[in-house]
């Protein structure tokens, strides 16, 4: 099992890159999605601009996704101890040392592996919307 997370709030080609690519590192890929009040709490109160029910209905349209899971903790801790994936993956907007500890801890105790993916530059969400604004 392959697994990731975020809020995917406009879904843009870089997720789609991003997405692609995590799903080819084994059988299958889970995408956990943080719910509007998480989303909240890591982006401020413009945000989300879709609604969790819907980005998780349109992440799930992917071929590259089998399974999606919305969650509402501040951390997906309790997801990676609960499904115990083989993989872990984040985008290069993080490094493994400076992804939470608990999430790190979690994933090793399983016998799991994180894997950082590069970023698609010129993509991001936050990006579009400044672009939109302006």
């Amino acid at each position: 099992m392959v697994f990731t997370n975020g809020c995917f709030d406009i879904l843009h080609i870089g997720h789609a890159f991003y997405l692609q690519a995590a799903r080819k590192l084994g059988d299958y890929l889970v995408v956990a999605v943080n719910s509007d009040a998480s989303v909240r709490r890591l982006k401020g109160s413009g945000r989300p601009l879709n609604n969790h029910r819907d980005r998780a209905r349109l992440l799930a349209a992917l071929g590259c996704v089998d399974y999606v899971v919305i969650f509402s903790s501040k951390r997906v801790t309790p997801l990676l101890r609960m499904l115990k994936p083989e993989i872990y993956v984040k985008g290069g907007d993080y490094a493994e040392n400076a992804l939470d500890p608990r999430e790190r801890a979690a994933v090793r105790a399983c016998g799991g592996k994180i894997r950082i993916l590069p970023l698609w530059k010129g993509y991001s969400t936050t990006a579009m919307i400044r672009r939109l604004q302006s």
